[in-house]
């Protein structure tokens, strides 16, 4: 059986892409890439004559495949600006599936028939209709009756053709999904703790319904393809097969195949038998933890469309289909206590602390309650016993509470500045509120940030440790963390400390008053200027830290990535005489290295300038992967967490590996670099 199933994950239907659509992306994101560099940018990273020469490919392979990727260079689509969404009625239904957590049941659903098992994706659904070729409307799910005409935004989604061979009517649902890298990358573009988005299905849900399609095509959105509804009035070209047919393919993974034809991305999927069935779910089941678009099962479907579309529907779920949940692996345990977390906005989050138990591989001891609502509902009190999951078997939830003690002992005052607390209804959720402006967890969170790895990275001074210096009046502003030595005598008697705590944490504040630019633009929390924003406005000002602060909002949005919002809260941040004071009195404690020479040149003319790597796997070379990135950061390289078509390099130790991001690569076409690999190719001896 096992052999059988990794025969038909070696003949998967959707490995067998022609070579044209990879060629093309690979082609827009060269072209763009240089596009960006010279009109953005004001440099060069290609001659005229090798841009026209690539854009001259890229026009052919178009013409002769019909197909027109979303971002290609030789299309222009305009950003456009609605007042209110419009609404549009579905021509029938689109029902949810009837669902199972079961193997064994899904076995039993799929009988001695053939079945398609694909991942189930956790964005916005949406249906895509194509006529004459090209896209010409969108619509959201909605409440699965009427939906919302998202066309403008559905136009800049980073991975649809805009124009595809097919001429007829071709209707498609698709599921609109930010990828777990991209989401992470945007999140650490947010200093503030409080603004970070929640999760990437509530940000692709508002991404994709913006009245502003601009706001859209910064956000990452993806369109997965999962279902082909209709297709009419064309002719159809099937793959792995020589003839042109009059008559859409019967299998669900042909059709797969044919989509792919047109340039679309769509869902992954196995060709499965009951016999099977165990070992594709298994596989599936494997591959989540590396998997970066957001997923929250599995879905079964016949491979025989004609088979599946006469059994009908109930009136609730259509036949042909049916969801895979993962089963949660629930633990019981005892809630210790409720830990009352404040931020910078005043919110006081409840989070469950309770004793240590094993779920999916992971010792799990904490959840977040998320609000006082929450806390009701399940009557939660210190002492019952409880049951925990991780949801998606990734983020730990309570279950259940089996006890029921009720609610109590909700605080009032804050745990931090000691000021009165007031619970808040806002669209019928309770939460706790700190009333006091000035509340020092604002400042304990802008020193977490400032402490941070990625910013000073001062070991030692977690974010508990801060709240006791800044309650014991030790730290008003952040030059005063290198001059703790002053509270040697009270920092040894506090609970916690002693002698050597004390001295190891002198030692880390005296390594980190050695440090770079990039750290400290990143650690003084100007809003919305994370790392990647922090080496964008370094590079661009060639480490003069003065100019950089002088800059107007017009030189910072010259920036990469620097737009007007933030070069205007740059400019806020440092039009206060105040901050100015505070950095300048850092300032003085602190030993800025110097910019490596690669650091102050050009970027177009560093080593890996162009390129874009992926990262997975142990290293051995250098103490982490960070340390990696930053080097290929350092040499004009871009540093990603998921393998597309605009990825130059896989870096992997276990080159061989049949890790997710492996097989992608392979299917890509990209090469996979052992660590000694990338080393030689840096030092110029493999062809960089």
């Amino acid at each position: 059986m096992q052999e059988n199933f990794q025969d038909r994950i070696q003949d998967k239907i959707q490995d067998k892409t022609p070579d044209r659509i990879p060629r093309m992306k690979e082609l827009i994101a060269v072209l763009s890439e240089a596009a960006k560099a010279y009109y953005q940018e004001s440099r060069e990273i290609m001659s005229n004559f090798e841009y026209d020469k690539l854009y001259d490919e890229l026009l052919a392979l178009e013409a002769e495949t019909g197909v027109v990727l979303a971002g290609s260079p030789t299309q222009r689509v305009g950003y456009e600006i609605l007042s209110e969404l419009p609404k549009e009625a579905h021509p029938s239904p689109m029902l949810s599936l009837d669902k199972t957590k079961d193997v064994g049941a899904l076995q039993e659903w799929l009988g001695q028939q053939e079945g398609v098992l694909s991942w189930k994706l956790d964005g916005l659904t949406v249906v895509l209709t194509y006529e004459d070729g090209k896209l010409v409307k969108a619509v959201t799910r909605g409440n699965g009756e009427v939906g919302e005409v998202i066309t403008p935004n559905a136009r800049v989604f980073e991975n649809i053709p805009l124009q595809i061979a097919f001429k007829g009517r071709l209707v498609l649902r698709g599921e609109a999904v930010i990828r777990y890298s991209d989401f992470e990358k945007m999140n650490a573009e947010i200093e503030d703790v409080d603004a970070k988005y929640k999760n990437p299905r509530n940000l692709c849900s508002g991404s994709v319904r913006q009245l502003n399609s601009e706001v859209t095509a910064g956000r990452h959105v993806n369109c997965i393809i999962f279902a082909l509804v209709q297709a009419e009035g064309g002719e159809f070209a099937v793959p792995d097969e020589s003839r042109i047919t009059q008559t859409l393919p019967g299998s669900v993974s042909r059709r797969f195949a044919w989509l792919k034809e047109q340039g679309f991305e769509v869902v992954e999927h196995i060709r499965v038998t009951a016999e099977t069935l165990p070992d594709a779910v298994a596989h599936f089941a494997h591959a989540i933890t590396d998997y970066d678009i957001p997923s929250d099962g599995l879905v079964l479907t016949y491979e025989d469309v004609a088979y599946g579309e006469s059994l009908g529907r109930t009136a609730k779920f259509p036949r042909s289909s049916i969801a895979f949940k993962w089963a949660d692996e629930i633990a019981e345990t005892t809630l210790s206590y409720i830990e009352w977390s404040p931020s910078r906005t005043g919110l006081i989050n409840p989070v469950a602390v309770f004793a240590p138990v094993e779920l999916e591989g992971t010792t799990v001891s904490r959840a977040s309650v998320h609000n006082i609502s929450i806390m009701e509902g399940l009557e939660l009190g210190a002492g019952d016993r409880i049951t925990v999951y991780k949801a998606n078997m990734i983020i730990p939830q309570i279950a259940n509470n089996l006890t029921r003690s009720g609610v109590r002992d909700i605080p009032k005052i804050c745990p931090v500045c000691g000021g009165e607390t007031q619970i808040r209804a806002e669209n019928d959720v309770k939460s706790l509120y700190c009333t006091n402006p000035d509340c020092q967890a604002k400042k304990i969170k802008s020193f977490t940030l400032f402490v941070s790895r990625d910013a000073l990275n001062i070991d030692g001074l977690s974010e508990m440790t801060l709240e006791k210096f800044i309650g014991a009046g030790f730290i008003h502003e952040y030059a005063d963390i290198f001059h703790l030595d002053r509270h040697r005598d009270e920092i040894v008697e506090m609970e916690g400390f002693g002698q050597k705590s004390y001295d190891n944490l002198i030692q880390a504040v005296e390594r980190a008053s050695h440090t770079t630019l990039v750290r400290l633009v990143y650690g003084l929390g100007v809003a919305g200027i994370g790392l990647a924003n922090a080496k964008v406005l370094c590079r661009k000002f060639r480490y003069d830290f003065e100019k950089m602060r002088r800059a107007a909002p017009e030189e910072l949005q010259e920036a990469d990535g620097i737009g007007e919002v933030l070069a205007d809260g740059w400019c806020r941040y440092f039009a206060s005489e105040k901050n100015n004071a505070i950095v300048d009195r850092l300032l003085a404690e602190l030993d800025i290295e110097k910019a490596p020479e690669d650091e102050g040149a050009d970027a177009g003319s560093l080593p890996l300038a162009g390129k874009t790597f992926v990262i997975t796997g142990a290293v051995e070379h250098f103490a982490n992967r960070k340390e990696l990135q930053e080097l290929i950061e350092a040499k004009g390289g871009k540093a990603t967490g998921s393998v597309t078509a605009k990825t130059t390099y896989l870096i992997n130790n276990d080159v061989n590996s049949t890790s997710s991001k492996n097989k992608k690569a392979r299917e890509l076409g990209i090469p996979i670099l052992s660590e000694e690999d990338f080393l030689k190719l840096l030092d110029g001896n493999g062809g960089i």
